[in-house]
Order: C-alpha cells, then sequence, then structure tokens
C-alpha cells in the first residue's frame, strides 16, 4: 500500500492543502506539528493499522520525522516534544526509514513547483537535510541514507538494496 503524508485520506488530503498553501501564510510551528499529526493519527487509523492487520506492506512518503525535522529541529519546539506527539498520533514504528539525501540546490531543480513549504528557501532546507542526517545518526538501527543523486532508477535499486529481509 503506497501513502503519502500528510493524505492518504480525504480529511488527511484536505490537511495537507491548508499545510502547503502559500496563503495559508506563516504558521507557528506547533500550529504546524498539530496540524501534521492529526492528519497522521487519522491515516493510520484508518489506512496503515487496518492494511497492516491484513498483512500488506505499507510504503507511506513521509512519516513521523518529518515532524521532528521540520518543526521539532528546525522549527525548535524539540525532539522529545515531537516524539512524544507522535507516539500519541502514531502508536506504531516503521520498520525501515530511509532518508533519501539529496542537496536541497539538486532538490529544487526536480521540482515542479513550490508549496508553502518549499518556498522557505535553500537554507531552510539544508538545515531540514541536516535534521534527517541527525536523526539517521543518533536513530541507526531504523534509519538507511540513500543518496539520492542520479537518476530514479538509481535511487530505486539503491533503495531496494537496503530493504530488510522478511
Amino acid at each position: 500500500l503506497l501513502l503519502r503524508e500528510p493524505g492518504g485520506t480525504p480529511l488527511g488530503e484536505r490537511i495537507r492543502e491548508i499545510l502547503l498553501d502559500p496563503h495559508s501564510g506563516d504558521l507557528h510551528p506547533a500550529t504546524e506539528m498539530f496540524l501534521f499529526m492529526a492528519a497522521r493519527s487519522h491515516l493510520v487509523r484508518r489506512r496503515i493499522l487496518p492494511a497492516i492487520g491484513s498483512g500488506q506492506v505499507v510504503v507511506c512518503d513521509r512519516f513521523l520525522w518529518s515532524t521532528v525535522v521540520y518543526q521539532g529541529i528546525v522549527g525548535g519546539l524539540g525532539i522529545p516534544e515531537a516524539l512524544r506527539a507522535g507516539r500519541i498520533a502514531a502508536p506504531l514504528r516503521p520498520t525501515r526509514i530511509f532518508v533519501i539525501d539529496t542537496p536541497p540546490r539538486a532538490a529544487f531543480r526536480r521540482l515542479g513547483g513550490t508549496d508553502r513549504m518549499e518556498r522557505k528557501g535553500r537554507t531552510f532546507q539544508e538545515k531540514v537535510r541536516q535534521g534527517f542526517l541527525l536523526l539517521a545518526r543518533r536513530f541507526p538501527r531504523e534509519a538507511a541514507v540513500i543518496d539520492g543523486s542520479g537518476a530514479i532508477g538509481d535511487v530505486h535499486g539503491r533503495i531496494l538494496g537496503r530493504l530488510p529481509r522478511r
């Protein structure tokens, strides 16, 4: 089951629109965190837990670490606070977290457009990148850092090479 965050449910998609809409303005990191957590909680309970219960493998584009990095580290709310809220919103842990490491300059070249988060600029995005790499160093059992440079097929092959064996 392939999902994205925020999103994956009608409610999650509505929250996503609010979060990424440039017209939403400069939201406080706590406001962002609780909106992301609301979408995540709904997604986990409506889609992820039932899928896991039926034996499906779930792949989610973004999850708790995104909130820990964006609002906890870069936004200044703190790693422990974001993780604590995340445990309430999403009472499960991923088997593997892939951090696809791409320098912001290269990532911006790949984008089709920019949303509210992407408009915060390269300095912000470099802080985000460093936040993900920090978490990957702190939690090496859960994380696999993947070189995001090159063609999509190359990156895909690197990910497949780091999948946990079942």
